[in-house]
């Protein structure tokens, strides 16, 4: 299992290393990879949550995966370990431990929103 793990860490390093920013992006490239279907995951915990969550605002592909949930959410995961997922929170650092984690389960496509959950909901939900 070790094994298995350390591998899929090798791989994602080497991924993030192809990616822009090492897979930070702005609102303009998730926008071009959510048109193309990219899976957003909503990480952000239930305490730092007002209002609805992106699941419940009605994106299309949004998921609400609760950083502090998240291992009771991977049924919830695509199984194709290349789709492209975009993980998003308020201040960051939950999306990019999130990616982490998905990078860890040996997805290679995962992404981080360089901003915050509602500018990324507000701007989405014009596309829905």
């Amino acid at each position: 299992m070790v094994e298995n793990l350390i591998q899929n860490i090798e791989k994602a390093i080497e991924a993030d290393k192809q990616k822009p920013n090492l897979g930070m992006i702005d609102l303009e490239k998730v926008k071009e990879l959510y048109n193309n279907g990219a899976i957003i995951l909503d990480v952000r915990p239930p305490a730092k949550v007002s209002g609805k969550t992106m699941e419940e605002a009605g994106i299309k592909n949004a998921l609400y995966t609760p950083v502090v949930e998240f291992t009771k959410h991977l049924d919830r995961l695509p199984q194709d370990k290349d789709a492209v997922i975009i993980t998003t929170c308020n201040l960051v650092k939950f999306a990019n431990r999130v990616m982490g984690y998905l990078e860890a389960l040996g997805y290679t496509n995962v992404y981080v929103f360089d901003g915050s959950t509602q500018e990324l909901m507000d701007a989405l939900s014009q596309n829905s």
